[in-house]
């Protein structure tokens, strides 16, 4: 019996505003999510809607516009009232999951199309409640304070003293731990920090973002076409003069950080029978993902695990790889994951990451996803790894195969 393969025939994402005080504010992640999705289908124009077996949507905050199954609401808003959806937070990797999701349900024979979609809009966050902390945290966010007004000596794995970890410990805070932890130094974050800026710009100069993104309109009439965070004239004396954002004595600054961001991406999963049948090619085959879990305080080495999972599950090595995409949260965890799995730089982020242009939380791993089949198909190349790392501490990544 043959047991069909999960292909991706379509992707598209929205611009990347910067939270705040950028161009997507006005804008609702559902109404972002939904332009992404109109946009992935439009180049699909042989896929019947009611193919489609159901919508995916990964986002990391569930709280206000983002709460009771943002996914649904989108389905809706494409005037799909049919369509099934649910809304899923596997934080950063979110949209990862979803498109793992998809891969699964298609390989098990439970139906031939799905959207994989994510959306972040940090501009329209709700304060969000994180419950009451539980008691056997107390110790652990004792540490983690005294850290960062410079106490307590270097970093230690809590459970080698028999100690937990800080589940609720701030992002940044990780990656100080992380460059302190791997030896990553504040210069070689500054510096793939403007290799970032620097590899994005000559991208972008070249249209290859913009052969990515669906503008959104907005409610003036005007439309955004064009990622709002980065910065082409940024250069290494400029990021060495940024203080430390997150400890005294640091490393991380907002120079060698992603910045916080608004929103959304789509993907077209379907089984390779079907895609037999549409008038499109295909972008990428799914050949496996895997997920992995590490102390909170030290999550931005996630990567590390989960891609080591994935390629013994595909029968691959890291030479195999043609294009890696390790998602850009701090230059910190880049660095130390990179290092760990002896990548070559020159197949890393080749066209910049979210350093540059930004990480809205549950968009990011389909815009990986997305950004890394158009560099196999530019560059002729077979092979890509996406990969991120997870707030909370966890890893996921996924292996694609260009097939023509």
């Amino acid at each position: 019996m043959h047991v069909p393969d999960a292909v991706v025939v379509a992707s598209a994402r929205t611009p990347i505003g910067r939270a705040h005080k950028g161009s997507l504010v006005g804008i609702r992640a559902d109404d972002l999510a939904a332009t992404a999705v109109r946009a992935a289908l439009d180049k699909v124009p042989g896929l019947e809607p009611e193919r489609i077996e159901d919508l995916y949507l990964g986002a990391s905050n569930h709280t206000g516009e983002q709460s009771q199954n943002l996914g649904r609401r989108v389905a809706v808003l494409l005037g799909r009232d049919d369509l099934p959806a649910v809304t899923v937070n596997r934080a950063c990797a979110s949209s990862i999951q979803t498109t793992r999701m998809a891969f699964h349900a298609i390989r098990a024979g439970e139906g031939e199309a799905f959207l994989s979609v994510g959306a972040e809009s940090v501009s329209r966050y709700l304060p969000a409640p994180t419950g009451t902390e539980h008691p056997d945290f107390a110790a652990a966010q004792d540490r983690t304070a005294q850290r960062a007004t410079g106490g307590r000596g270097a970093w230690r794995d809590p459970r080698e003293v028999g100690e937990l970890p800080d589940y609720y410990i701030p992002m940044g805070q990780t990656a100080e731990n992380v460059a302190e932890h791997c030896g990553i130094s504040r210069e070689d974050q500054d510096a793939f920090a403007l290799r970032s800026q620097q590899r994005y710009a000559e991208a972008a100069d070249a249209g290859f973002h913009s052969r990515l993104i669906a503008p959104v309109k907005l409610t003036d009439g005007t439309s955004v076409e064009h990622d709002d965070s980065p910065r082409p004239g940024t250069t290494l004396d400029g990021l060495a003069g940024l203080r430390p954002v997150f400890r005294p004595g640091g490393t991380v600054t907002a120079g060698n950080s992603c910045p916080l961001n608004d929103g959304a991406s789509a993907l077209v999963v379907v089984s390779d029978t079907l895609a037999a049948t549409l008038d499109v090619p295909v972008k990428a085959r799914v050949l496996g993902t895997a997920v992995s879990g590490l102390s909170p305080e030290i999550m931005g080495l996630g990567p590390v695990e989960a891609t080591r999972r994935v390629l013994e599950g595909c029968g691959l090595k890291t030479g195999d790889l043609d294009v890696v995409e390790i998602n850009e949260a701090f230059a910190a965890q880049v660095l130390a994951s990179q290092r760990a799995l002896g990548l070559d730089e020159d197949k890393v982020n080749v066209h910049g990451g979210a350093i540059a242009l930004g990480h809205p939380f549950g968009m990011t791993g389909a815009r990986l996803i997305g950004q890394a089949m158009q560099i196999l198909h530019e560059r002729d190349l077979e092979l890509a790894l996406v990969t991120l790392c997870v707030g909370m501490g966890q890893g996921m990544a996924i292996v694609l195969q260009r097939t023509a």
